[in-house]
C-alpha cells in the first residue's frame, strides 16, 4: 500500500512539476510577446501548444505573433482552432485577422464569411457595402495597369521603404554592409534596419549607408526629403544621443526624427515634440507644399492599430496637434506607409479596406485638405495575398516602387519591386456645386432659372432649377472638366467652365443680363451676349461644334434685331508664315459668314475680314515662346455692329 502511495505522490509530482514548468514557460513568452519580440514567443508558444497544453490566451498570442511576422500560412490554422474552439472569449478582431489570413491563402469565400461575422460582431457597416458590391471585382477593374521590374539592388534580407532622394532613392534594410556586430531585433530574429542611399554616378550604381548620424544600433526605416534637400525625416527606435528609451513595458516605441544636411552628412538629430514614450510615430511623408507632415501612429484617438495623422509644420521646430484623418481613410486595423503626389494623391497600405490579403496598396484624392473621397485598390500586380507596402511614384513619368513579402520573383524577406504604371489610375470623384442665380442689374434672384452641367463633349449631364432663393444645387464628375451654364427666358445665358480639381464643393453665382442688345457702332456683340470665345483648330477653318453653339446665339439675335448687321472678323496665332496667317484667318471669316447664310442670315447683313496675326491679345508674337493655350487666345472670332 505505502509503495502505491509513494508511486501516487510521485505522479501527481510529476505533474504538477510538468505544469509549472509548463507556466514559467508561458510567462517568458508572454513577456517577451509584451516586448513585440515575437521570434522567441512563437518558439516557446509552438513547444507548449505541442506538449497539449491550450487556452484561447496562448492561441490568440501565437496566432498574433505569426501574423504581425507576416508568416500567414502558419497564422491561419492558429486562428481556425481559436475561432472553433472559443468562439464565445473573442473580440471581433480575430475574425478580421483570420479573414486577411485566409486571403493569403486565397480562399477567398471563407474569407469574405469571416468579414461579414467580423462586421457584425464590430457594427462595420463598410466592410458589409464591400461585399454586397464584389470588391474582388472592382480591384480586377483597376488591375492590369502595371508592368513590374525587378530591383536589382535588394538582398537576401529585408529591403523596403524606398524614398525619391536626388537622381536616386533612400530606402531601409537589414543587409548590415560594413558592421563588425550584427544587432538583432527579436520581433522576427532579423538585423537591425539601417537607411541606404542608391546613387548613380558616371553609369555606376551604388548602394551605400547614408553618411552622418542618422543610422544607429537600432531601427532606422521610412524617410522623407525636403525639395532643397536639406532636411530629412526619418523613422528611428527610441533613441537618442547614444541611450535607448523604453516604456512601463519595456518596449522601445517607434519615433520621428528630423536631421539636417551639414557638408554631405546628416546632422543635428532631434525628435520631434509629437513624438511618445508611450505610443509610436512612424513613417513620415510631406505635403507637395511641405507644410504639412503626414505619419502614422496608434497614438490616443486612433480608429485601430495604426492610423495616418497629419500635423501642420509651423516652423522654428514647432508644430501643430496631431490631426486624424478620419474614418474614411482610417480603419479598425492598419494604415500605414502614406505618399502623396504633386496632384494630391495620397497612397498608402491597409489590411482594414478590402483587399487580396495582407497589406494592400490603395488611393484616395486628400485635394483642400478633404479626407472623404472613395478609397480605390490600385489593384494586380502591385497588390497581392502578400504584404504590398511602402509605395511611391513620380506621376509625370508613371515609374515608381514599392516593397512586398510576396513568394515569387523574392530574393529575401521584403523586397523592393519597380514599375511603370501604364494607365493613371481612376479615382471617383463626385463634387457638389452650387450658387445662386440673379440679375445682373438689379441684383434680384431669380426663381425658376435653370441651371445645367455640361461635359466637355457637349453633352448635359444634369439641371435643375433655382428654388425660392435663387439657390440651385448640382453634382458633378470631378476627375472631368464641365460647364456650369444657367438659362431663363429674357436673359442670355451664362456659363462657367470649372476644370477638373478634387475637394471642397464648388461655389459658382451667375448674374444674368436681359436679352436686350444694347451696343452701338463698332462693339463686339460676342462680348456683349457673353458668348464663349470661338476658337478654330491650329491650320484649319471649319466651323468646331462647340463654335456652332456660340455662333448660333449670334444667328438668334440678328434674327430678333432685323436690321442688325455684323461684320465678321478673324484672327490668328502668330505660328506660320505672315501670308498664310492672313489667307487662313480670311478663309475663317468666310467659313464663319457662309455658316450664318446657311442658317438663313442674309447675305447683305454679313461682312468678313481676315486680319491675320495683325492683332495679338496678348506678347506672343514672331519667336517669343508661349503655350498652346496662350496661342490659342490669338485664334479667334468677333463679331462687330456695324449698324
Amino acid at each position: 500500500m505505502l509503495r502505491k502511495v509513494l508511486l501516487l505522490l510521485t505522479a501527481v509530482f510529476g505533474i504538477l512539476q510538468m505544469g509549472l514548468s509548463q507556466e514559467r514557460r508561458l510567462e517568458r513568452a508572454d513577456k517577451k510577446y509584451q516586448e513585440y519580440s515575437f521570434s522567441p514567443a512563437i518558439d516557446i508558444y509552438k513547444k507548449v501548444l505541442d506538449k497539449g497544453y491550450q487556452s484561447a490566451d496562448l492561441l490568440k498570442k501565437l496566432g498574433n505573433s505569426y501574423y504581425f511576422n507576416a508568416k500567414y500560412e502558419d497564422a491561419a490554422p492558429i486562428y481556425k482552432q481559436l475561432i472553433e474552439q472559443y468562439d464565445t472569449v473573442i473580440t471581433p478582431d480575430y475574425y478580421f485577422r483570420y479573414a486577411q489570413t485566409l486571403k493569403t491563402l486565397g480562399a477567398y469565400e471563407d474569407a469574405n464569411a469571416m468579414m461579414t461575422r467580423f462586421s457584425q460582431l464590430a457594427e462595420n457597416n463598410r466592410i458589409n457595402d464591400a461585399l454586397a458590391e464584389d470588391y474582388l471585382a472592382r480591384i480586377e477593374e483597376n488591375s492590369g495597369r502595371y508592368t513590374l521590374k525587378t530591383f536589382p539592388y535588394n538582398s537576401k534580407l529585408s529591403d523596403f521603404a524606398p524614398s525619391f532622394y536626388q537622381d536616386g532613392l533612400i530606402f531601409s534594410s537589414d543587409r548590415d554592409t560594413g558592421n563588425l556586430a550584427r544587432y538583432r531585433h527579436t520581433w522576427n530574429s532579423r538585423d537591425f534596419l539601417d537607411l541606404y542611399e542608391l546613387t548613380t554616378t558616371g553609369g555606376d550604381t551604388t548602394v551605400t549607408k547614408i553618411r552622418g548620424e542618422v543610422n544607429t544600433r537600432l531601427h532606422e526605416s521610412t524617410s522623407v526629403v525636403t525639395k532643397d534637400g536639406a532636411t530629412m525625416y526619418f523613422t528611428r527606435n527610441n533613441f537618442l544621443d547614444g541611450k535607448r528609451y523604453r516604456d512601463a513595458q519595456g518596449t522601445t516605441r517607434l519615433k520621428i526624427y528630423q536631421a539636417t544636411l551639414v557638408e554631405g552628412e546628416w546632422m543635428d538629430i532631434t525628435e520631434l515634440p509629437f513624438n511618445s514614450d508611450t505610443y509610436s510615430v512612424a513613417h513620415p511623408m510631406l505635403s507637395p507644399d511641405e507644410k504639412q507632415l503626414y505619419f502614422v501612429s496608434d497614438m490616443p484617438g486612433s480608429l485601430g492599430e495604426s492610423d495616418i495623422f497629419k500635423v501642420q509644420i509651423v516652423g522654428d521646430g514647432t508644430f501643430g496637434p496631431p490631426v486624424n484623418l478620419g474614418k474614411t481613410i482610417n480603419t479598425e486595423a492598419r494604415e500605414t506607409f502614406p505618399f502623396i503626389t504633386d496632384k494630391d494623391v495620397l497612397y498608402f497600405s491597409s489590411d482594414g479596406h478590402p483587399g487580396l490579403g495582407g497589406l494592400d496598396v490603395f488611393a484616395t484624392k486628400i485635394a483642400f485638405e478633404e479626407y472623404d473621397q472613395p478609397i480605390v485598390n490600385v489593384g494586380k500586380p502591385v497588390n497581392t495575398p502578400y504584404d504590398d507596402f511602402s509605395y511611391i511614384i513620380e506621376e509625370e513619368t508613371g515609374t515608381g516602387y514599392f516593397a512586398s513579402n510576396r513568394v515569387e520573383g523574392s530574393q529575401g524577406d521584403d523586397d523592393i519591386y519597380g514599375f511603370t504604371e501604364n494607365e493613371p489610375i481612376q479615382l471617383d470623384c463626385i463634387q457638389e456645386v452650387t450658387g445662386t442665380v440673379r440679375d445682373r442689374i438689379s441684383n434680384e434672384i431669380l426663381v425658376g432659372a435653370t441651371v445645367k452641367i455640361i461635359d466637355e463633349e457637349n453633352k448635359e449631364v444634369s439641371a435643375t432649377i433655382t428654388n425660392a432663393k435663387g439657390e440651385y444645387v448640382l453634382a458633378l464628375d470631378c476627375a472631368k472638366g464641365n460647364f456650369v451654364r444657367a438659362l431663363m427666358e429674357g436673359y442670355i445665358p451664362s456659363e462657367e467652365y470649372l476644370p477638373s480639381s478634387y475637394g471642397k464643393p464648388r461655389i459658382v453665382d451667375f448674374y444674368l443680363e436681359r436679352d436686350v442688345v444694347t451696343g452701338g457702332f463698332g462693339d463686339d456683340l460676342a462680348k456683349l451676349l457673353q458668348l464663349s470665345t470661338i476658337y478654330f483648330d491650329l491650320n484649319k477653318y471649319n466651323i468646331r461644334p462647340d463654335a456652332e453653339i456660340e455662333i448660333q446665339k449670334v444667328i438668334v439675335a440678328m434674327e430678333k434685331y432685323p436690321s442688325l448687321k455684323i461684320k465678321v472678323n478673324a484672327h490668328t496665332d502668330s505660328r506660320g508664315v505672315d501670308a498664310y496667317n492672313l489667307w487662313l484667318s480670311q478663309k475663317r471669316a468666310e467659313s464663319t459668314v457662309e455658316y450664318m447664310v446657311s442658317k438663313g442670315i442674309a447675305r447683305d447683313r454679313l461682312l468678313g475680314e481676315g486680319f491675320g496675326e495683325k492683332l495679338l491679345l496678348n506678347e506672343c508674337d514672331d519667336g517669343v515662346p508661349c503655350s498652346r493655350e496662350k496661342h490659342q487666345l490669338n485664334r479667334r472670332s468677333e463679331f462687330i455692329i456695324l449698324e
